[in-house]
């Protein structure tokens, strides 16, 4: 999620770069800095920290299983061509 302190920060920041014969609406002007921030926010595709985390983890995870699961081919691939690796004929 968004934290709104940021948002809030940052619109009051915006708000105080504005020229002081503008500053009669400065509230007015804050606010619509923040919507216009938290507008331009949602519509980027955004995860929380939490969510980042979690898919993280999944992803080790699975990476791992992968890992194992290339393990055990290498190993069968070595045993099923075991055997046959002393009964064949080097082909020229």
């Amino acid at each position: 999620m968004i934290d709104l302190n940021h948002i809030d920060e940052l619109a009051r920041r915006l708000s105080g770069l504005v020229p002081p014969a503008m500053r009669d609406g400065r509230e007015e002007l804050q606010e619509n800095f923040k919507a216009v921030l938290q507008s331009g926010l949602t519509k980027l595709d955004l995860v929380s920290r939490e969510e980042f985390e979690v898919q993280r983890a999944v992803l080790l995870r699975t990476r791992e299983k992968l890992e194992a699961l290339e393990q055990a081919v290498e190993w069968l691939e070595a045993e099923l061509a075991g055997p046959e690796r002393g009964t064949q004929t080097p082909q020229h």
